[in-house]
């Protein structure tokens, strides 16, 4: 996380999720831009973070349609690596 060490304001954080079912694993990462108020009485400074916390920011600023939607793409491509419908090389 990035965050303004004047008042712990946090402005950037990068996140990283990774799905694993036995031996697949996919993995989609990104970062969000954040807002804040350190007047208002929601405010959380860098220090009294959680991870909880933080998740849910990432969650409320990519919204539910694209968490939803990273959701499915980690689902679906391990399905795609436990399921191949194409494979890769040369016959000889």
């Amino acid at each position: 996380m990035k965050h303004n060490t004047a008042d712990g304001g946090v402005v950037t954080v990068h996140w990283d999720v990774t799905e694993v079912d036995g031996d697949y694993s996919s993995r989609v990462y990104g970062s969000v831009g954040l807002e804040y108020d350190a007047s208002d009485a929601s405010f959380v400074p860098y220090a009294d973070l959680t991870e909880a916390t933080v998740i849910q920011w990432v969650k409320d600023s990519m919204g539910a349609d694209e968490v939803t939607a990273m959701e499915t793409r980690l689902t679906d491509d391990i399905a795609a690596q436990e399921t191949p419908t194409q494979e890769s090389g040369v016959p000889w």
